[in-house]
């Protein structure tokens, strides 16, 4: 077998990796402005209407029966009411460091979920030491940011927590159920059914959109998210979900606070410190015990997934 395709998946992952990592910053500066979840709704009728007008232009084939599309609308609730929704609530009364710690837990609701529903991606020692010790990095890297204080915050910890389960299990329904359709059909039926609920709630509790405060950095931070971190990210991730077993992709939650530390060095100036070296080879390490098999093993899985 070629190398090629192997090389696609990994270099598909590294570029997930950044984008999503660069998620963080924006919605911290966009919540600077818009309320959290009108922030994340128009985020994704933005993106949405992107995805559909792809979809038109590719005529890409839309599920038939009505099985696919409970799949995709449930999925879809679990991918974006539930996890987004929960994460830009959450993030708004802990530190941006305990919402990457807590939502780093997603390949560890992923372990347990694709055990139950994968039969060839049962849960594993190794796979169970890997996530382990990916988590304690992240925890390392942000421990000087782990406090929580008040009722509030105890209550952003757990709609983080849930938000992390919820997406797993949307990854790995797609995993066992959306392989049969194009990446872009999964990511614009998901967001359409999902942003619904976040869009009502965000009217009824928000108010006008037109109201908001829509400063310049508000714009630039919901224009990237929309176009970068969904659009492009999804149809992306979707692809690698159906090329590359489930619990690898979706160790990209422990490499993206990561990204998020080295960006925040890069554009606000912040200090390299012994937190960021220790927890990044812890997660480094993690994912080494997930990822690296002998190559025997190896490749008859590249070979059924490619």
């Amino acid at each position: 077998m070629s190398v090629l395709p192997v090389m696609k998946h990994k270099i598909v992952w590294l570029i997930l990796c950044g984008i999503w990592g660069s998620t963080w910053l924006f919605i911290k500066i966009g919540l600077n402005d818009l309320p959290p979840l009108s922030f994340a709704a128009i985020r994704f009728v933005i993106a949405a209407t992107i995805l559909w007008i792809i979809v038109a232009i590719r005529r890409n084939h839309l599920p038939q029966s009505k099985s696919d599309w409970l799949m995709l609308a449930g999925t879809g609730v679990l991918a974006f009411t539930v996890n987004y929704g929960l994460v830009f609530w959450g993030e708004q009364y802990i530190s941006s460091g305990l919402a990457a710690l807590l939502q780093a837990t997603i390949p560890a609701f992923g372990l347990l979920f694709a055990h139950l529903h994968l039969p060839a991606e049962r849960m594993t020692l190794p796979k169970v030491l890997g996530v382990v010790l990916g988590v304690a990095g992240v925890g390392v890297i942000f421990s000087n940011q782990l406090s929580v204080a008040g009722p509030r915050a105890l209550a952003g910890c757990v709609a983080l927590v849930v938000s992390a389960a919820g997406a797993a299990y949307s990854n790995v329904l797609v995993k066992a159920h959306g392989g049969k359709f194009e990446p872009t059909i999964i990511a614009a039926t998901q967001m359409t059914f999902g942003l619904v609920p976040i869009l009502l709630l965000g009217l009824t509790l928000e108010g006008n959109p037109l109201h908001f405060r829509w400063s310049t950095s508000a714009i630039v931070s919901i224009l990237y998210l929309a176009i970068v971190g969904t659009v492009i990210a999804f149809i992306l991730y979707y692809w690698l979900v159906q090329h590359m077993a489930v619990t690898k992709s979706m160790l990209i939650a422990l490499v993206t606070p990561v990204t998020a530390v080295i960006l925040g060095m890069i554009v606000l100036g912040e200090q390299l410190d012994w937190r960021t070296i220790a927890g990044g080879i812890l997660i480094l390490s993690g994912i080494a015990f997930v990822v690296i098999r002998r190559r025997k093993k190896e490749e008859p899985e590249l070979v059924s997934t490619g």
